[in-house]
């Protein structure tokens, strides 16, 4: 089969030949058919986390078919797996079952917590390897390439959304319109909420009023803080950019009982004013991915909302570019790298 690895930290891009692995027990072999390209791949490309063995294979926004079951599925398991399934895998590649955070049922804050990609060998590649529990059912009604961007960016900002407390008619701004930002404006306006977009430049406007929003902000021109202070404030406001600095300069556009919500990394501080927050019994929170289910679920809101990712695609062979056309800002807005399985 054909990998796109990385050998060290800050390493090339190879395409390589390797065997076809096996899975062990309570694992699957996927046949890939498309790989989302997403920031957190960085990790693995700049080796940003202790522990990663190298050559590792990026990739964890992962859509294929079961290929090869391993033993132990069809006795040990509620859901019985099978060859020839439509499946996705997320950030979310396994968790160990028995630490304290699993015992709870929190799997997402697994010590042991995998990633494919990172833990062990992700989607660049014509297979892949996962643990059963990080398996999501995909629609029939989706194809590869629109599932595989959806189980990192799509999951990220649905479950944000859904669990950041706003209710229908809430006004709900979505900060950045980029790989998160589109789809974070077209969740949000499925849910019901008055959405607003906010960027800098007249460039998106057009785009995301398409998309759903009810109102658009450039961030240029206007003052964001004021504008949304002009609807009563932001019930919720999600934070796609990677800019601290951003998020600090928006804050004072929350409502009463108001919430910021990070899903944008950035290694740079927030400043807060603590009387904005205890005046207005305000809040700023961050949110990661989700679970398989998570994964399923914002696989199925999608069919039944329409929500699609806007994506550029690429050969597997082309992984290094559309690499650094994600890194660069310069991609509208998803990479999706395709095997032709």
């Amino acid at each position: 089969m054909r990998s796109v690895q990385i050998s060290k930290p800050r390493g090339p891009f190879e395409i390589v030949e390797r065997d076809i692995p096996e899975p062990g027990p309570m694992q699957v072999r996927i046949k890939v058919q498309a790989c989302g390209i997403c920031h957190g791949d960085s990790i693995t490309k700049e080796g940003l986390f202790p522990g990663i063995q190298y050559p590792r294979v990026p990739g964890h926004e992962i859509a294929g078919v079961i290929d090869t079951v391993g033993k132990g599925l069809t006795t040990n398991t509620t859901t019985e797996w099978k060859t020839g399934q439509r499946v996705a895998v997320g950030w979310h590649g396994g968790h160990c079952g028995h630490c304290e955070s699993c015992l709870r049922g929190d799997f997402l804050a697994c010590r042991y917590a995998q990633v494919p990609g990172i833990s062990y060998d992700g989607g660049y590649s014509d297979y892949v390897i996962v643990p059963t529990e990080a398996l999501a059912h995909v629609p029939d009604e989706l194809s590869a390439t629109d599932a595989a961007p959806l189980m990192c960016a799509g999951i990220t900002t649905f479950n944000a959304l859904r669990n950041s407390g706003a209710r229908a008619g809430d006004v709900v701004a979505i900060l950045g319109i980029g790989g998160l930002g589109h789809l974070g404006v077209q969740f949000a306006s499925k849910m019901g909420f008055k959405t607003i977009a906010i960027a800098r430049g007249k460039e998106e406007e057009e785009l995301v009023m398409k998309l759903g929003a009810k109102q658009y902000i450039d961030n240029r021109s206007q003052n964001a803080v004021e504008e949304l202070n002009k609807l009563g404030g932001a019930k919720v406001i999600l934070a796609t950019v990677p800019s601290a600095k951003a998020m600090s300069e928006i804050l004072g556009g929350l409502t009463v009982n108001g919430k910021l919500v990070i899903i944008g990394a950035s290694e740079e501080s927030i400043e807060v004013n603590p009387l904005l927050f205890i005046q207005g019994r305000r809040s700023l929170v961050g949110w990661a991915s989700g679970t398989s289910i998570d994964s399923q679920d914002t696989l199925s809101f999608s069919v039944l909302s329409g929500v699609r990712s806007m994506n550029e695609i690429f050969p597997l062979e082309c992984a290094a570019e559309a690499f650094d056309a994600m890194m660069s800002g310069k991609a509208r807005f998803r990479c999706v790298l395709t095997t032709g399985n």
